[in-house]
């Protein structure tokens, strides 16, 4: 894994390359975001239009602009095509500030480690470069992939700090390092 510089918005793994979202990623993003088997533990993020994706690209990207961080979009080092996207965005999560660590893959691109080999490696850029600010993953109880890949992150349930969210019991997972406390 290489470090990244907020300026270039890149990072490698042995695998992955990971890049700042651009515009030519829209359909991208529509693709991965209209498929229900990628949605449906968190059906409120489906798309259903192409301007929903263009929307979604234009809030990816104006945190970019504002934090010099976000999601990120990943690939295989050996190919042009997105397999999906991970990243952080700032959030409250109980009234204290956090980092919200995410991850969407392609069905095509399941089962092969590369959502766990990204999550990693965003996780260790985060404790690197906004080491102030807890990082958690917001977890569905039924969606155990997304929970083995929040462990092999380096995150831990943090079941005080469990909450409803949009479709439901989110359960929480937080970076071992992360300085947690439910009010």
């Amino acid at each position: 894994m290489s470090d990244l510089s907020p300026a270039d918005g890149q990072l490698q793994t042995a695998r992955l390359s990971l890049r700042r979202p651009t515009e030519a990623d829209i359909d991208a993003i529509f693709a991965i975001h209209r498929d229900p088997e990628t949605c449906l533990h968190n059906p409120s993020d489906a798309l259903t239009r192409l301007d929903e994706a263009r929307e979604l690209y234009r809030r990816w990207n104006d945190q970019w602009q504002q934090c010099g961080y976000g999601y990120w979009v990943v690939r295989r080092h050996d190919s042009a095509l997105q397999l999906g996207f991970c990243g952080i965005k700032p959030m409250e999560l109980r009234g204290m500030k956090v980092l919200n660590l995410f991850y969407r893959f392609a069905p095509s691109a399941w089962g092969q480690g590369f959502a766990s080999e990204a999550a990693a490696t965003v996780t260790t850029w985060a404790s690197r470069h906004v080491p102030d600010l807890p990082l958690i993953a917001r977890v569905r109880p039924a969606n155990i992939a997304s929970q083995r890949v929040a462990v092999r992150a380096g995150l831990t349930r943090a079941e005080q700090l469990d909450e409803t969210g949009y479709d439901g019991l989110d359960w929480i997972y937080a970076a071992r390092h992360a300085k947690l406390s439910s009010p």
